[in-house]
């Protein structure tokens, strides 16, 4: 009889958008961290309409950045209840020079940075709102990912 190993999960990556969503996924991923014992990594992923607005200058950055920390700020608020060490990296989902960026890959590629073990990320949208940046990357993240996916 071939036994299995334990699961191990020494980081847990949770990209987030600043819906509602994501910070549900946030929940879901500081507790699978606290249950193994786990850090998470929070990445936040700026969508289309942003980084075009950025690069246009249409959209402050400052603005954005802003926006981003407190975000980041509320949810870090969520693993120090747990006492689970928790990092945070923000990156563009979209870029108009390279074709093949959109959300999917960069969560896959901050998976692969962060050493992720598992990733906790919303599920894809019933709705269009365009700040839910990573609803639209969750199958292509389930197709693709070689960590186990949680899509709350």
């Amino acid at each position: 009889m071939d036994v299995s190993e334990p699961v191990r999960v020494d980081t847990v990556l949770a990209p987030v958008d600043g819906s509602d969503d994501s910070e549900a996924a946030v929940e879901y991923a500081v507790a699978i961290a606290d249950r193994y014992d786990a850090s998470v990594h929070i990445l936040f992923v700026l969508g289309r309409e942003v980084v075009h607005g950025m690069d246009a200058g249409a959209v402050e950055e400052g603005e954005v950045a802003e926006t981003t920390q407190d975000f980041l700020e509320e949810v870090t608020a969520i693993s120090d209840a747990y006492d689970v060490p928790l990092t945070t990296s923000v990156a563009h989902g979209f870029s108009p020079s390279i074709k093949t960026r959109h959300p999917g890959s960069v969560v896959l590629d901050a998976a692969d940075a962060v050493a992720a073990d598992f990733i906790v990320l919303p599920r894809e949208s019933v709705t269009d709102a365009p700040t839910d940046v990573l609803e639209k990357a969750a199958e292509y993240v389930l197709s693709y990912a070689s960590q186990p996916v949680l899509s709350v």
